[in-house]
């Protein structure tokens, strides 16, 4: 099996700010895998939040080389890799060789519907209440808007701001882990006013136990607090819903696996992204479709995407192309 994996960057059309920070790029990782005569792709974002980076995460590709040039397969790498951003890169490279090899969707391969369009949401940065609302207003006519927050005591002016410069959107916010058990809950009735329907991890994760007794208006989604199937028995009492990111999870096979434990457990499901190009979208496209929140926006953050990448009118995203992916 021939592998290459390397580092690209992509520059963003405006600054992106949540509680832990501001980028003003998106730094991924591309793995190539070939057979001679087809080649398969994949894309990660590393993240310093989950201890990686973009040179330890190459390294941790590379190591592979051996295994893979002995046989190493999909179904192996699972036990091969850890959960994050390196097997996803492989693992969503094997689906599409697959796809490539046999001619076949990957959708296909993994016993799916072909996928439909999907509304995602747009991404509101973390800032002032003013310069909030005006991002707010700009992207007042889409269905969706996801609302960064976590940026200390002004987060009830924020999300007030938002809500006024887009009286119409469905607002869901996203507080990584930027709250404590203090405010949590003059927090949740400053989101609950404003008309929020969820709320992605308010509390770090491992000091969630507040969630346990506290009255929760508004559904609560675990973000940083889940990454795979292990995950979910910490759940239990504390979150309504899983954000289901494949750099999480470790690719698209154990995030297929995930959704469907998670829904057996009564959890809601959302799937989420990095900022990242269409070839990290692509793949979320198939757990997207039985999802109840999307936010798959990540290009649309990008100051310019793949050629070949998704297609996006408005907040509707369109399934992957062959040349893309799968």
């Amino acid at each position: 099996m021939e592998l290459s994996a390397k580092i690209e960057r992509w520059p963003l059309a405006n600054p992106f700010t949540i509680s832990r920070g501001s980028k003003t790029e998106a730094v991924v990782v591309t793995v190539e895998l070939g057979d001679g005569g087809h080649r398969g792709r994949g894309e990660c974002v590393p993240y310093a939040r989950y201890s990686e980076s973009p040179e330890r995460v190459v390294a941790a590709i590379e190591a592979l080389r051996p295994a893979l040039r002995h046989g190493l397969d999909r179904a192996a790498l699972q036990a091969a890799m850890p959960a994050g951003a390196a097997r996803n890169a492989l693992d969503c490279a094997f689906w599409d060789l697959t796809a490539k090899q046999t001619g076949r969707r990957a959708y296909e391969l993994a016993g799916l519907a072909a996928p439909k369009p999907l509304v995602t949401a747009y991404t509101i940065s973390l800032a002032t209440p003013d310069a909030m609302a005006q991002a707010a207003a700009q992207a007042a006519g889409r269905p969706l808007l996801k609302v960064k927050l976590g940026g200390g005591e002004a987060d009830g002016e924020r999300i007030a701001a938002v809500r006024r410069a887009a009286p119409k959107a469905e607002l869901i916010v996203d507080a990584n882990e930027g709250w404590s058990a203090d405010n949590l809950a003059q927090n949740l009735r400053a989101c609950a006013a404003a008309g929020v329907t969820l709320i992605e991890q308010p509390l770090p994760e491992g000091r969630d136990d507040a969630l346990l007794h506290t009255k929760r208006p508004i559904q609560v989604c675990a973000d940083e607090s889940v990454h795979d199937r292990a995950s979910l028995d910490a759940l239990a009492g504390k979150y309504d819903a899983i954000n289901v990111k494949l750099d999480k999870s470790g690719g698209l096979t154990e995030a297929l696996a995930l959704a469907a434990e998670a829904e057996r457990r009564g959890f809601s499901i959302m799937v989420g992204c990095m900022v990242a190009t269409s070839l990290a979208m692509a793949p979320a496209m198939l757990v997207a479709q039985r999802a109840r929140i999307v936010d798959l926006d990540g290009p649309l953050l990008l100051a310019k995407d793949r050629a070949e990448g998704l297609r996006y009118d408005g907040s509707l995203v369109y399934p992957a192309e062959p040349a893309l992916w799968g």
